[in-house]
């Protein structure tokens, strides 16, 4: 299928990302900076900011659908504050007019409620937190995306997608439109918001290593990944088609939410296609690049020439 692909960047989704890390406390176990974000932040943050913060964490996962999709209809408030104060001071009913072309089903009451209760919360997170680091971020995310736009017109949308997100495949997806976001602390996962007419896919860019001599994040990444043998029996199981978590299980006679911490670990190393059709549709095959990868980042890093 043919997609118009598109790159957007923005430190106003970065923020969003980090805010949802530690507001919720998921994924941390698959993230490269999940808990030690949230452990940090624990120990400098005022009492009062993380006992305000802490009211998102049972709030719904879907909100967050809702922010993306008004950071992605920001046009002209691109700056953080400037984003904040532009929801918190325009009329519900027009960021209602405005998001129900990608979310149908969004209600007048949904977006007050979303408006009252998110908006202070990432003022505070932006105070405390997010501007420390806004700038050294900033041009992390800008350069890669600069890349990523260089490559539009070279790569076909699908080697495009699969290339920037290392290893999602759009299964047919009824999304003609997809724009594609870089971000940092949401490494190595990717997340995504399917929408009426959009998919919005955040890949993860890794952040330049301090020390050369240290292994590097990504070989670390895949070399844990492939010290499971159960693991290494699962990549060899996939190695022919892809595959639904829920057929694993069923085949494999396992535990659904083992097989899916598994395929997590061996995703974020890089080792796994995602074929996306929907949002609770995700098939999963061995990532052919990856192999070759793990040989490339060894090599390099031992330095055999």
């Amino acid at each position: 299928m043919k997609y118009k692909v598109s790159i957007d960047v923005s430190t106003v989704y970065e923020l969003l990302g980090s805010f949802m890390i530690y507001a919720t406390r998921k994924w941390t176990d698959n993230l490269d900076i999940g808990k030690q974000l949230i452990m940090e932040m624990d120990e400098r943050l005022p009492e009062q900011v993380r006992v305000q913060l802490s009211k998102a964490r049972s709030w719904p996962l879907a909100d967050y659908d809702v922010l993306y999709a008004l950071i992605m209809l920001r046009q002209e408030h691109k700056a953080i504050p400037d984003f904040l104060n532009w929801i918190e001071s325009s009329p519900a009913e027009e960021l209602l007019t405005l998001l129900q072309p990608h979310i149908p089903s969004l209600t007048l009451d949904e977006i007050l409620r979303i408006r009252e209760s998110y908006t202070p919360l990432l003022k505070l997170w932006y105070e405390h937190y997010f501007s420390k680091v806004e700038q050294d971020l900033s041009s992390l995310l800008e350069e890669d995306a600069e890349e990523k736009r260089m490559l539009l017109p070279k790569m076909d949308d699908e080697n495009l997608i699969e290339y920037a997100s290392s290893g999602v495949i759009l299964d047919d997806v009824s999304q003609e439109n997809v724009v594609l976001f870089p971000g940092t602390h949401f490494r190595p996962i990717n997340t995504y918001c399917f929408y009426d007419n959009v998919l919005l896919l955040q890949y993860p860019i890794d952040i330049p290593e301090e020390n050369e001599d240290e292994p590097p994040v990504v070989l670390l990444r895949m070399t844990e990944a492939l010290a499971d043998p159960e693991r290494l029996r699962l990549l060899r199981y996939i190695a022919d088609e892809p595959k639904a978590v829920s057929e694993m299980a069923a085949e494999l006679n396992q535990p659904y939410e083992e097989l899916m911490h598994h395929l997590m670990i061996l995703r974020a190393a890089g080792l796994l296609r995602s074929h996306l059709k929907s949002e609770n549709n995700e098939r999963f095959s061995m990532r052919p690049d990856g192999a070759a990868e793990l040989q490339m980042f060894l090599e390099n890093y031992i330095r055999i020439s």
